[in-house]
C-alpha cells in the first residue's frame, strides 16, 4: 500500500491505522467551487477486477468538511471517496464520484459508534454501502466507473479541507471477492 500524499502523522499497529491531517487538503475536481484539489491523504492497494473492499473507521469531526473513509482511486481526476463528512454541524454519509468533473451526495447519519463503508466493483459500476455499529447493511449509492483500467487504487483516506490536524481512526481494511451478488436479496 502507498500513499498518495502521506499525512504528517500516521501509525499503523496490527490492523489499525491511526492519521492526522495536513492543512487544508482535500480531494476535488472543480464542480461548483471551481478549485481543483488532489493532496488529500488515501492509503492505496492495488486492485484488478471485481472486489469488494470495506473498512471501518472513526473520527473527530468538527470543523466543516472534515471527513474520512475509502476510496477507489485511477488517477487524479478519476477516484470515488465515500465515507463521513461534516457538513453543516453533522455527520453525513458522502459519496464524491469524479470522473474530470466532481459531484456530492450526503446523506444525514447518527454515529452510534463505528462507521463501516464496502465499496464493491462489477465491471463499469461500484455499488457503496455503509453501516453504523455493525447495524444491517444500507446502500449509500450506486454509480458508474468506467471498466477501464482494470487496476486501480483501492484504500481509506481522509482529508481536512479547512483546518490541519484532523484524526482519523481506520480498522479491518480488507479486500476480496465480491461480498454482494445482488442489489436487492
Amino acid at each position: 500500500m502507498a500513499w498518495t500524499t502521506p499525512p504528517t502523522d500516521w501509525s499503523v499497529e496490527g490492523d489499525t491505522l491511526r492519521a492526522r491531517s495536513g492543512d487544508r487538503t482535500d480531494f476535488w475536481q472543480r464542480t461548483f467551487y471551481g478549485f481543483e484539489r488532489d493532496d488529500g491523504h488515501a492509503l492505496l492497494a492495488r486492485r484488478a477486477g471485481s472486489f469488494s473492499a470495506t473498512v471501518t473507521f472513526t473520527g473527530a469531526y468538527q470543523t466543516l468538511y472534515d471527513q474520512a473513509g475509502l476510496m477507489i482511486r485511477v488517477d487524479g481526476t478519476r477516484w470515488i471517496k465515500a465515507g463521513i463528512e461534516w457538513t453543516d454541524g453533522k455527520a453525513h454519509l458522502s459519496v464524491v464520484v469524479t470522473d474530470d468533473l466532481s459531484d456530492w451526495s450526503a446523506i444525514p447519519v447518527i454515529l452510534a459508534g463505528p462507521m463501516t463503508v464496502r465499496a464493491t466493483r462489477f465491471a463499469d459500476a461500484v455499488l457503496l454501502q455503509y453501516r453504523v455499529d455493525g447495524a444491517d447493511w444500507a446502500m449509500g449509492r450506486l454509480a458508474p466507473f468506467a471498466a477501464h483500467p482494470d487496476e486501480v487504487g483501492v484504500g481509506p483516506y481522509l482529508c481536512s479541507p479547512e483546518r490541519a490536524g484532523f484524526e482519523a481512526t481506520f480498522q479491518g481494511f480488507s479486500v476480496g471477492p465480491p461480498e454482494v451478488e445482488a442489489l436487492h436479496g
